[in-house]
């Protein structure tokens, strides 16, 4: 179907995200297809997005739910993922979150000596995975990059002895072995190395029987961003998993744990221009959004295509988009090449599907949009619009 920005905004009001059910299945298709190898599972990184519709469409494509809090474990089996579908990654969990996840049946890697040691005092007996650190780290911004000497995130991979000494007085097994270098790494050989590391520690775990090599693939936000090559990536990447399995005897399973890659590029915040400010030498386009609905320009200076729908060909000018929060940082793009802005026009911030409703917040008691979700049957309201009300 024919997709007009301004009959969605006229039918659901502005801003609004608004998802693609076929690219969301794409992706999802071929990050599952990527590595030509048997028992690899793809767990998706919810806090990229969690909304109820596009958790529905991921469990239809086969992959599970890699959670981050009680919340997003809770959410995931509401929406109809098995316990045994769905992984715990914490990060600093106090142990009434431990304790709960556990009670849900859901298996659960932990983030510290410490925190192993209290989840032994828990769940004695039980079955746990650790996270590792692998003196690795990439990423597309500082913040977050969790990988290396620099990350609060993970046990030094050079102490996993500490780990299955800690494992042992407390009575527990460890069955798994866990890392997350960053999010956004466009390098394969980043990851590939960061792999041959993980491995390697795994190696030392006797009763490892899955290895989780962790998300963060990128997506080529701007110009001249490069691409991952999925497939080329995958075919190296099995190497080092069927080298493992021949090196250790073991059916060792292998996860990956994909957020943005899956959701990014299904999604776009349109906005509508509400001011144009010729200020001496710069141009200001005001929009009736802001980092209180896409924080990720304003948090790391992050690029997303931006795109005028209503005047495509208009003569092209140099603008800053800025959003209507009451903050200077409140900016969307800055020196962008747009066709010449006037109020009313619609503009489309693309890739906006990871990291964008999931962050926003009620900053300036504005509301957050609505969520529209575009399959074959037209356009579905996922999520319905705040209003003064709900604030």
């Amino acid at each position: 179907m024919t997709l007009v920005p301004g009959d969605l905004l006229a039918q659901f009001g502005s801003p609004l995200y608004v998802y693609d059910e076929a690219e969301l299945r794409h992706r999802c298709r071929a990050i599952r297809d990527a590595v030509p190898l048997s028992d690899v599972d793809v767990l998706y990184a919810m806090k990229a997005n969690a909304n109820p519709a596009l958790l529905q469409i991921v469990r239809e494509e086969g992959l599970g739910i890699d959670a981050v809090s009680l919340g997003e474990v809770r959410r995931a089996l509401r929406c109809g993922f098995s316990a045994d579908r769905i992984s715990f990654n914490g990060n600093n969990v106090g142990d009434s979150e431990m304790s709960a996840v556990r009670k849900a049946g859901v298996h659960v890697t932990v983030d510290s000596l410490s925190q192993l040691a209290r989840f032994g005092r828990l769940a004695p007996g039980a079955r746990v995975a650790i996270r590792i650190n692998p003196d690795i780290g990439d990423g597309h911004h500082d913040h977050v990059i969790t990988g290396g000497p620099a990350s609060k995130f993970g046990i030094e991979h050079r102490r996993v002895g500490e780990a299955l000494d800690v494992a042992t007085r407390a009575g527990l097994v460890i069955d798994g072995v866990q890392h997350h270098i960053g999010s956004g790494v466009l390098d394969a050989e980043v990851f590939l190395k960061a792999m041959d590391v993980l491995l390697s520690v795994a190696a030392r775990v006797p009763d490892h029987r899955f290895v989780d090599f962790g998300g963060g693939f990128g997506v080529p936000y701007a110009p001249g961003d490069a691409t991952l090559d999925l497939m080329g990536f995958g075919a190296r990447a099995a190497e080092l998993m069927i080298a493992h399995r021949e090196a250790t005897g073991r059916d060792v399973g292998f996860r990956f744990e994909p957020g943005r890659l899956v959701v990014a590029t299904c999604g776009t915040l349109y906005v509508t221009v509400t001011a144009v400010k010729r200020h001496q030498q710069q141009v200001w386009v005001g929009t009736d959004s802001g980092f209180n609905h896409l924080l990720r320009p304003a948090l790391y200076g992050s690029y997303h295509a931006i795109e005028n729908v209503t005047s495509p060909d208009g003569p092209l000018e140099t603008v800053n988009v800025a959003g209507n929060v009451c903050e200077a940082g409140d900016v969307f793009a800055r020196e962008r090449s747009l066709p010449r802005c006037r109020d009313g026009d619609v503009l489309a911030i693309r890739d906006t599907g990871a990291y964008g409703w999931s962050m926003a917040s009620t900053y300036n008691l504005r509301a957050r949009p609505a969520e529209v979700l575009i399959g074959e049957g037209g356009p579905q309201l996922i999520r319905p619009r705040e209003d003064e009300e709900d604030l």
